[in-house]
């Protein structure tokens, strides 16, 4: 009885992982998986075959879809029925490898960033989950001086603050974040806020309270809190995200515990997890994680906000870490993930 008991306890939700695999040694599509809510443990379990180079992946907010983007050079993005697991449908984006992607406050937009051609692509979802003709293609301008990363603009994440009502564009190429708001299925800029030249900002998060957001910077390895108001973000204090010396680091994903006491960032290079204690406006380095992978790209916690994930690039693994709730603290959980080339990680919502 006592062990009907404990396995009954234990439960798993699903996750999904994102991947590239047109890469030497790739997937076959989106990894699908399990992870254990008591331990963290991950396991693979399928895969959405021929979905291509799903780098970017999310849910819609019933948990019914899935849309990913295919990053190649003509890019896609998919739309996945996440009950049966089969494609919907799959859309050009108008521009070339699509990274990021979200969807508008309503459920009813798509918008992806498109790296290499530095533009955002709109389009409307159908009531099957489908993805509707292109509504809008926007082009970022602007460049910084790194010759070899930053000769154009690169839109390499797109998000909404957390009221819902601006759209926020992450552009490495054009040291800059834009501004944007939509209306029926067309994004208008607002603002423009500029970082210093040469930091590459990659991608972003807000804190929960919605004033204040937090820049991971790839080329310059550093990481900027900035204040928010009314779409208008006002770039302050900046902090180093991993030690001077060794290798040269490149930050990735940047997160906020729920609480919002903490913030996180995976540090490619260093190959850790950076962890920030937020104080008003302001951070503070608590300390770095050691990944137990190479080259972490995507962190993640998961709906509870026990665990976090980190998907391990270079190693073919990911990592999972319990997040001790009072002090923010991670620690390793269970055995790392063998997966081909894993750059994101799904937890699903609804298990």
């Amino acid at each position: 009885m006592t062990g009907g008991t404990a396995e009954a306890a234990a439960t798993t939700r699903r996750v999904f992982f994102g991947a590239y695999t047109t890469w030497s040694g790739g997937a076959q599509g989106i990894g699908i998986g399990t992870y254990d809510t008591a331990s963290g443990q991950l396991r693979q379990t399928g895969v959405i075959k021929g979905v291509v180079n799903p780098s970017f992946v999310i849910e819609s907010r019933d948990g019914r879809f899935l849309y990913a983007v295919n990053e190649t050079s003509n890019g896609e993005v998919t739309a996945i029925d996440a009950t049966s697991l089969k494609v919907v449908n799959k859309v050009a984006t108008g521009g070339a490898d699509p990274c990021h992607l979200t969807l508008d406050p309503s459920g009813r937009y798509l918008i992806t960033a498109d790296y290499s051609s530095g533009t955002l692509s709109v389009f409307p979802l159908r009531s099957d989950g489908g993805i509707g003709a292109r509504s809008q293609l926007v082009r970022h301008t602007g460049s910084g001086p790194d010759p070899d990363r930053q000769q154009g603009p690169h839109a390499h994440q797109v998000l909404f603050d957390p009221a819902g009502r601006y759209a926020l564009a992450v552009d490495l190429g054009a040291d800059a974040v834009f501004t944007y708001s939509l209306a029926a299925g067309k994004l208008t800029r607002v603002a423009t806020a500029k970082l210093k030249p040469g930091a590459g900002p990659r991608h972003l998060a807000f804190h929960p309270n919605g004033k204040v957001a937090y820049v991971a910077n790839e080329l310059d390895s550093t990481i900027v809190s900035c204040g928010y108001a009314d779409g208008r973000l006002t770039p302050g204090q900046v902090l180093q995200t991993a030690p001077a010396g060794g290798a040269r680091n490149y930050p990735a994903e940047v997160l906020v515990s729920g609480d919002g006491r903490f913030v996180y960032l995976s540090n490619r290079g260093h190959d850790s997890v950076a962890q920030f204690a937020v104080s008003g406006a302001e951070l503070s380095l608590v300390g770095t994680t050691p990944v137990g992978g190479r080259y972490p790209r995507h962190i993640i916690t998961d709906p509870s906000g026990r665990f976090l994930f980190a998907a391990n690039q270079n190693s073919n693994t990911v990592t999972s870490f319990a997040v001790d709730g009072a002090t923010g603290k991670l620690t390793p959980s269970g055995t790392a993930l063998q997966t081909p080339i894993p750059v994101c990680v799904l937890p699903a919502r609804l298990g």
